[in-house]
């Protein structure tokens, strides 16, 4: 399922320059999240790549899975390499973070490409939804962009209501049925 990163969080259209894609496949053993985004060259976290708290503060990509009963899984991805998975039950009660990944990315002619894996333990159990963000720039010029724009007065990417069908497929693990 592709997904167009191709708005503000508050419905405006962005520059085609600013558009970020993210392909989201499920597999046998759960789902491959692929990014192509402009690369804007905020500054990395610090440390080396791999799980880091508080990533949304850097140039990111946010895939969002929702299953029963509020419980959804954040998937954070950025073009240096770092990630950060949050399991949530209800909106922004995380149960757990820095949950395994296995994440590669590379930046390459002013665009970053990222892979990763999620496992389908992972992912909640029922009808699946789904939204995509993107952020990046720093201080008054940080931008949010959004699959399905969510709204509001400010920038809120755990607006449940945003989130769409994935495909209308259900749970990974064969429980579950169609989404609406």
């Amino acid at each position: 399922m592709e997904l167009r990163l191709a708005r503000t969080w508050d419905d405006r259209v962005v520059p085609p320059a600013e558009v970020a894609t993210v392909d989201v496949s499920r597999r046998d053993d759960g789902f491959e999240i692929s990014v192509d985004a402009p690369f804007f060259g905020d500054p990395p976290p610090v440390g080396p790549p791999g799980s880091t708290p508080e990533l949304w503060q850097h140039e990111v990509v946010e895939v969002f899975f929702l299953g029963d009963d509020t419980r959804y899984l954040e998937v954070e991805l950025s073009p240096h390499g770092h990630h950060l998975v949050l399991e949530l039950h209800g909106v922004r009660c995380v149960t757990r973070e820095g949950l395994p990944l296995r994440y590669a990315a590379s930046i390459r002619a002013g665009r970053w490409r990222g892979r990763a894996s999620v496992p389908s333990a992972l992912v909640p159990p029922g009808p699946l939804r789904i939204n995509a963000f993107a952020m990046h720039g720093v201080a008054a010029g940080r931008r949010y962009l959004a699959w399905r724009a969510p709204g509001g007065s400010q920038p809120n990417f755990h607006r449940l209501d945003a989130f769409r069908p994935f495909n209308g497929d259900d749970d990974p693990r064969g429980r579950g049925s169609p989404g609406d």
